[in-house]
C-alpha cells in the first residue's frame, strides 16, 4: 500500500568551490522538512548549464533523518533534474536499501512543487509489513 506524506520544506543551497569549468557547479544542500515528514536533509548537488536561459541539469544525493508519519529513521534521496527552456523534468527517488530505523525497507518517490516561493513536497512511499 502506498502512503503519502505531505508538507513544506525550507532549503538552503550554498555554492562550493573547486569546479574546473565555470559552466559546472557544486552546491551543499541543507533542508528542514515540516509536516508528515519532520526531518533534516543534507546533501550535495552538481549542476551544469545556463540558468539565465532556463536550461540546465542537476543531480544530487541527500540524506534525510527524522520521523515520517511518527516512525523514526532515515533514508537517502537521489535527485535528477533537467530544465529545457524553462520546461522541467524532475525525478526524486528513495535510494533502494537506504532506509534505517523504523524506515528500513522504505521505497518511493518525492515530488516537489514551488508556489509563491514556498517549497511543497509529496512523498509517496511504501514500507514492508
Amino acid at each position: 500500500m502506498t502512503h503519502h506524506a505531505k508538507g513544506i520544506f525550507d532549503v538552503k543551497v550554498a555554492p562550493q568551490p573547486g569546479m574546473p569549468d565555470p559552466s559546472l557547479g557544486r552546491m551543499s544542500l541543507d533542508k528542514l522538512y515540516h509536516g508528515a515528514l519532520a526531518a533534516t536533509g543534507v546533501g550535495t548537488m552538481l549542476t551544469a548549464g545556463d540558468a539565465s536561459k532556463g536550461s540546465g541539469a542537476y543531480v544530487a544525493v541527500e540524506a534525510v533523518t527524522g520521523t515520517l508519519d511518527g516512525k523514526a529513521g532515515g533514508f537517502a534521496l537521489a535527485h535528477t533534474g533537467v530544465m529545457d527552456a524553462g520546461a522541467r523534468d524532475l525525478r526524486i527517488i528513495i535510494v533502494p536499501g537506504s532506509g534505517t530505523g523504523a524506515l528500513m525497507g522504505i521505497s518511493g518517490t518525492l515530488d516537489i512543487e514551488i508556489r509563491d516561493g514556498q517549497h511543497f513536497y509529496d512523498l509517496a512511499y511504501r514500507l514492508p509489513n
